[in-house]
């Protein structure tokens, strides 16, 4: 019969619409701001110090919505989101050193939501608030780093090979060897244009003034280069995900600059420490009394400028050779870092300890930061700002080797648990190909957040209200069915994006805007073709069937060719480019699913049973 569904579909569309309304219902309930407290020494904290905490916030004001307690931490949940800074400045004030106090947002969900693995949609960085960072990454560091690296390895060569050399040099994108002779030069240029075949090589003076001159050629600076931007672009995703962000960005800008998005962080100053942090490691042997001078570098101790130590100038390891780290507290209570080295890194630090038990090994902590100055033309009195690097290098620890060390040791020294965590959580994630500075930072508070979701939820509406009034006006009964699968489509696209961890933005909220006035064009497409079918004298049930069955291929075919532009969009588009193709994708197909099932399904169950005399469209 006509108008008819057998019962599979009729239950098929049933549970379509009930599994999307139970994952759309988590975005009624927003997560509340929270401070989460916890010991400072992992330690549970007594109930007398939460209580504390709690009469503070109490007199300052601050409402608190709840207080929960699980594995030895407390999150008290907060009624506004404006008074979580605040509540974090007082907990810290009253509790001092004694506990460690952190932003959070809690889940708001309802346990048997969270059973099903229900939750809400992740708010972009301009609904949730965040910081935004564009870094710049130090070409010429990069280079430099690059060089010294193979410096070393070519002092190494030439040791073992025992041909003599007085000095090694660094400049720019250039290195130079100067040798006892002009036969020993020749010689090692031979080895070494064996094993680094990334330079032009020179001869310059001779005799006693000979040297080698080793030029990076253009493509293995292009290549240093475009490396070191996208090892660092690796490197930032692992710290940011260290940091629990929910759904952020970290994409290239340009030839050497990266954008960095944090949604939800407020405690700016934590995450420009810890995304910006160039911090590095060098495990060096400490230099005998009969070292020569050119070989050795005078280090102080970060905690003690006081003391110093002689180091050898060659590495054993770098901290890029670390393939875990997690901080501790010693057999003392002081905090230490356990460290587990790849297969390489394991390999060379016990073929250096094996052969020096005995001897001073040192930790050489190196950290890339930058002066910024302001330069006034003479001429003009315009004022640029000039950007001077520097390294600061200090040393952490300098321990006798008791005995051959292999994948697993621990550095000690550290000066606090703070410091121990951040270093780990720096080793863990891996260092920086090359220096990055901070070019640009933006901060987008909750409280604009917000009003971004209100505009944006006033937008929808507003949106809705006009296509339902414009349905109900034009096509009557139909309207309504139109305008019921239309708030279907609606849930069915925040179920989808809830489910799949889309990020809403605001072009995803224009995506969502833009959806709902192209999901009833299907409607109106196949209206509009059954008041013509009626027109040209088919029967009530023959027109509402040609009608379906006519516009299917129109519908298709419209909705495919803008599927495949959002598709284009998602792939080479940006952020923002991204979360409006992503909300435009998944609303093009539960529209086409409204439109084309549900709506069918409602028209069989109302006319496709009995005998219709006038059809109210």
């Amino acid at each position: 019969m006509l108008n008819r569904y057998p019962l599979w579909k009729y239950l098929l569309i049933l549970v379509i619409l009930v599994v999307g309304l139970i994952y759309s219902l988590p975005n009624l309930f927003p997560a509340h701001p929270a401070i989460q407290i916890s010991d400072a020494q992992g330690n549970a904290l007594d109930e007398r110090q939460i209580n504390r905490v709690e009469e503070a916030l109490a007199e300052n004001g601050i409402a608190i919505r709840a207080m929960e307690h699980e594995g030895g931490q407390w999150l008290i949940r907060l009624q506004n989101d404006d008074d979580q800074l605040n509540a974090r400045d007082v907990a810290t004030d009253v509790l001092g050193n004694e506990a460690t106090v952190a932003l959070n947002l809690a889940e708001a969900t309802p346990s048997w939501l969270q059973a099903l693995s229900a939750s809400p949609m992740t708010l972009g960085l301009d609904l949730r608030g965040g910081v935004h960072f564009l870094l710049e990454v130090d070409m010429d560091a990069a280079l430099t780093q690059r060089l010294e690296v193979n410096a070393s390895a070519m002092r190494e060569l030439l040791r073992s090979e025992r041909i003599r050399y007085r000095n090694t040099t660094v400049e720019e994108r250039s290195l130079s060897i100067d040798f006892a002779s002009s036969e020993d030069r020749d010689t090692a240029r031979r080895l070494i244009n064996r094993d680094f075949p990334d330079f032009e090589y020179s001869n310059e003076g001779d005799g006693r003034a000979a040297s080698l001159v080793m030029t990076l050629t253009d493509q293995t600076i292009n290549e240093i280069q475009d490396y070191a931007v996208n090892q660092n672009l690796t490197t930032l995703r692992n710290r940011v995900d260290e940091l629990g962000v929910a759904e952020p960005m970290v994409q290239r800008q340009g030839p050497n600059q990266i954008v960095v998005e944090l949604p939800g962080i407020q405690d700016t100053v934590a995450a420009k420490r810890i995304v910006g942090a160039t911090a590095n490691l060098e495990f060096r042997l400490e230099a005998r009394n009969d070292t020569p001078d050119l070989e050795t570098e005078r280090f102080s101790f970060r905690n003690d400028p006081s003391r110093s130590a002689d180091l050898m100038r060659d590495v054993i390891i770098t901290g890029d050779s670390v393939s875990s780290a997690s901080h501790s507290f010693d057999e003392n209570g002081r905090p230490q870092v356990n460290i587990n080295l790849d297969g390489t890194g394991g390999t060379l630090m016990n073929r250096a300890t094996r052969t020096n038990i005995g001897r001073n090994m040192a930790v050489l902590f190196i950290e890339h930061k930058s002066e910024d100055r302001v330069e006034v033309d003479p001429e003009t009195g315009a004022e640029t700002i000039v950007r001077d690097p520097y390294v600061e290098r200090g040393l952490i620890s300098l321990a006798t080797i008791q005995s051959a060390l292999g994948n697993s040791f621990r550095i000690t020294g550290l000066d606090s648990p703070t410091e121990a965590a951040e270093l780990a959580l720096l080793l863990r994630s891996g260092s920086l190909a090359a220096p990055i500075y901070f070019v640009q930072e933006r901060t987008i508070g909750p409280s604009l957040g917000a009003e971004n979701i209100e505009r944006g939820l006033l937008s929808v509406q507003i949106g809705l209200l006009l296509v339902v009034i414009f349905m109900l006006v034009r096509y009557k009964v139909f309207g309504i069915f139109a305008n019921i699968a239309l708030a279907l489509n609606l849930t069915l696209l925040i179920a989808i994006m809830s489910m799949l961890g889309a990020t809403l933005t605001l072009p995803g909220i224009a995506g969502i805007v833009l959806t709902l006035g192209m999901a009833v064009d299907a409607n109106v497409l196949i209206f509009e073709r059954i008041r013509e079918e009626l027109r040209n004298g088919l029967s009530i049930q023959q027109a509402i069937y040609a009608g379906y069955e006519r516009a299917f291929t129109s519908i298709v075919d419209a909705n495919i060719t803008t599927l495949l532009v959002a598709v284009i969009l998602f792939s080479i588009g940006t952020g923002p480019v991204k979360g409006f193709a992503v909300t435009l994708s998944i609303g093009i197909l539960t529209s086409m699913f409204t439109a084309l099932l549900v709506t069918r399904a409602m028209v069989n169950l109302t006319y496709g049973r009995k005998p219709v005399k006038k059809l109210w469209i």
